[in-house]
């Protein structure tokens, strides 16, 4: 009787112990990720309800302050057909983002691969380090537009202007950040790895790399950072269809809405492609921040 009387209620009072802990762990989850949305969130419509509330102040005219219904109605006219006009200068606001992310895309890759490159060769080997650092601090202190004139002089008007520049302000951030991680790799573990019979190649490739990726993802993250940052200068000759450009073109019109729905649509994109670049760090970086 004991030994029945122990089978059957067993698996009660172990499932409502399971249930117990199982619960809290849930609901924890459930606060985090609400407070972890629930916080941007608010600070969104924090930041829309004082807006609109300064326009409606009228403290300054609506060329400066329009209001948020006025945007709206922008937006709407950029992703529409009206008045036998397609979206803004033909294109519709997905079209010009696309074309924008598109030269981005093209300058970063470059600029990142040559920079990662540049970086891996500046922390290993001296007398590289000692030739191109001042071309690096050089060019890291110019901003985009004191060189973006002499490349349309060089190279016209069309693509290859707007994506080397984009390359040339991707290009410092990624080899800075890599030529510091890599400098900063543990000497106790090349060394072991040496005493070990690796070779120095091999050195580089299972010691000094796995360690400097971290330092490097951020270095891609600040250099696809500073190119969307310069995607308007980049834009500023025959950049339609292009956000930037359509930015620049609305600003020579006053047109405060449709440079608004631009920069928001530069802005939110930015913020989505840091977020795929986190998420792609924690896949290939899972040991940041644990050794």
């Amino acid at each position: 009787m004991r030994v029945t009387l122990f089978v059957d209620i067993a698996p009660e009072t172990q499932q409502s112990d399971d249930s117990g802990p199982g619960r809290a762990p849930r609901k924890s989850r459930l606060r985090r990720l609400a407070v972890r949305a629930g916080l941007p969130l608010l600070s969104v419509v924090a930041f829309l309800v004082a807006w609109e509330l300064v326009a409606l102040s009228g403290i300054w005219n609506e060329t400066f302050v329009p209001h948020l219904s006025t945007v709206w109605r922008a937006f709407v006219d950029m992703s529409t057909t009206h008045d036998g006009v397609r979206g803004y200068q033909g294109y519709f606001w997905w079209e010009h983002l696309y074309m924008t992310l598109r030269r981005v895309f093209a300058g970063v890759l470059i600029g990142v691969a040559v920079g990662v490159a540049l970086g891996l060769a500046m922390g290993t080997i001296g007398w590289v380090r000692r030739l191109l650092e001042p071309w690096l601090t050089f060019l890291r202190a110019l901003p985009p537009l004191a060189y973006f004139f002499l490349l349309v002089i060089w190279l016209g008007i069309d693509e290859a202007p707007k994506i080397t520049l984009l390359a040339l302000a991707a290009l410092p951030p990624a080899a800075v950040a890599t030529t510091a991680a890599v400098r900063a790799a543990p000497v106790g573990l090349v060394e072991a790895a040496r005493a070990l019979g690796a070779t120095p190649r091999e050195a580089i490739r299972d010691v000094v790399v796995p360690s400097a990726l971290p330092e490097t993802f951020t270095g891609i993250r600040l250099s696809v950072g500073i190119a969307y940052s310069s995607v308007v200068a980049a834009e500023l000759f025959n950049g339609i269809p292009g956000i930037g450009g359509v930015v620049k073109d609305a600003s020579n019109y006053n047109n405060t809405p449709v440079v608004l729905v631009g920069i928001f649509a530069i802005g939110f994109s930015g913020l989505i492609i840091d977020a795929l670049l986190r998420a792609i760090e924690h896949r290939a970086v899972p040991w940041r921040g644990k050794i």
